[in-house]
C-alpha cells in the first residue's frame, strides 16, 4: 500500500475504529436481559451491531426493535448502564495508542467523529485520556444529519480549519465511507472493526482497506 500523501488531520470513527467499546456495550445489554431474568450472552453476538447503539445492541439481547412499545423503557436503561461502565473493559485496540502517538510526532492532527451521542462520547474519551488529545470531538448531537450525512465530518472541518482535500476520514462502517465522500474527502475502510453483515467492505468505494491497524499505520506514515 502507498502511503496517503498531503495531509494535515486524520479523522476517526469511534466505536471499532479507535476503540474497541463492544465488551462494554454488550455488558450493558446483559445488564438489561438481567433486569427480565434471561442470562448473559456471550460478547461474540454483540460485536457485529456494537456501532448501532442501542437500536442494534437490543435487537440482539431482546428481539426489541424501535417500535416495540417497551423499547424506550429498554434502551433508557441499557444507556444508564452503559454510562455506568464506559471503560470497564473498553480500550483503544492493539497499536492505535502508538498509531496515534506516530500522527502527533509528526505534527499531524487527528479528531473523532462519531454517531455516539456526547454524553457518552465525550467522557469515554476523557477517561481513556485521548479527549484533550484530539483536534476535535463531534458527536451525533452537534449537527442535525448524523452519518452517512456529512454534517458532522463538515463541522470538524470548520473547527479545526482543515481543508477537505487534506483530510482523511477512517471508519469501520459503509456509513462512514459515505459521510466522507459527501464531505469531499479520501476515506480507510477499517478491517479491523465491527464490519456488520451487508455490503462486502471491498464495495464501500474507500480509497484504501487497512486490514490491521498496522496497515494504517502505513497508509499514514
Amino acid at each position: 500500500m502507498k502511503p496517503i500523501a498531503d495531509l494535515d488531520l486524520v479523522l476517526f470513527d469511534l466505536d471499532g475504529t479507535l476503540v474497541d467499546t463492544a465488551p462494554d456495550l454488550g455488558g450493558a445489554a446483559n445488564q438489561v436481559r438481567a433486569d427480565l431474568g434471561l442470562p448473559p450472552l456471550a460478547d461474540v453476538l454483540y460485536r457485529p451491531v456494537a456501532s448501532a447503539g442501542a437500536r442494534g445492541l437490543l435487537k440482539v439481547a431482546l428481539e426489541l426493535t424501535p417500535d416495540h412499545p417497551e423499547f424506550p423503557v429498554r434502551r433508557d436503561a441499557f444507556l444508564a448502564y452503559y454510562r455506568a461502565r464506559l471503560t470497564q473493559r473498553s480500550a483503544p485496540f492493539p497499536g492505535i495508542a502508538q498509531m496515534l502517538l506516530a500522527q502527533e510526532l509528526r505534527g499531524r492532527r487527528w479528531g473523532v467523529v462519531t454517531n455516539k451521542p456526547s454524553f457518552l462520547t465525550d467522557p469515554l474519551m476523557r477517561e481513556l485520556q485521548l479527549y484533550a488529545r484530539a483536534a476535535c470531538v463531534i458527536s451525533a448531537d452537534h449537527v442535525p444529519a448524523p452519518k452517512p450525512a456529512p454534517d458532522s465530518i463538515n463541522l470538524a472541518l470548520q473547527r479545526t480549519g482543515a481543508a477537505a482535500g487534506r483530510t482523511v476520514y477512517v471508519g469501520d462502517d459503509l456509513r462512514d465511507i459515505e459521510a466522507a465522500k459527501a464531505a469531499g474527502m479520501r476515506s480507510i475502510a477499517a478491517g479491523w472493526g465491527y464490519i456488520s453483515p451487508g455490503t462486502p467492505i471491498e464495495r464501500w468505494g474507500a480509497d484504501a482497506i487497512a486490514a490491521t491497524v498496522a496497515e494504517l499505520g502505513a497508509l499514514l506514515s
